[in-house]
């Protein structure tokens, strides 16, 4: 989970959640919505990389949906190609040169690729 800010055209990496049956639990989102009372939420969409979709893809478009219909707020996606894989460079090479001091984890990697696809929706709106 990541929080972006239209005005400062900032975001920040909050944390990974925990998921079951490859979605979020919907009390950790529910909580998270409560305290950061967002305008709208983000969905990262995994496209394959020749753009075509996948099972994942279709998985997320309906986790999208499923959170308008929970939550009542608009709901945009970004195509979080690469994201992840940016992420882990981004978090291996702050540790190589010593910015970062702990080994990267799986939870490090998802929350900053989540930064990442908050800033590039940042970027397209």
């Amino acid at each position: 989970m990541a929080f972006a800010n239209r005005v400062t055209q900032t975001a920040m990496a909050l944390k990974a959640l925990p998921a079951r049956d490859g979605d979020p639990v919907p009390e950790d989102v529910r909580a998270l919505i409560s305290e950061w009372q967002p305008d709208a939420l983000v969905i990262g969409v995994p496209y394959n990389i020749d753009g075509s979709e996948s099972e994942m893809t279709t998985r997320a478009k309906l986790f999208g949906k499923l959170l308008e219909e929970r939550h009542g707020l608009p709901i945009d996606t970004v195509d979080e190609r690469l994201t992840s894989a940016e992420a882990r460079m981004t978090l291996r090479e702050q540790r190589h040169t010593g910015q970062r001091r702990r080994r990267v984890r799986r939870e490090d990697i998802d929350s900053l690729a989540a930064q990442l696809i908050a800033e590039s929706w940042l970027r397209e709106t």
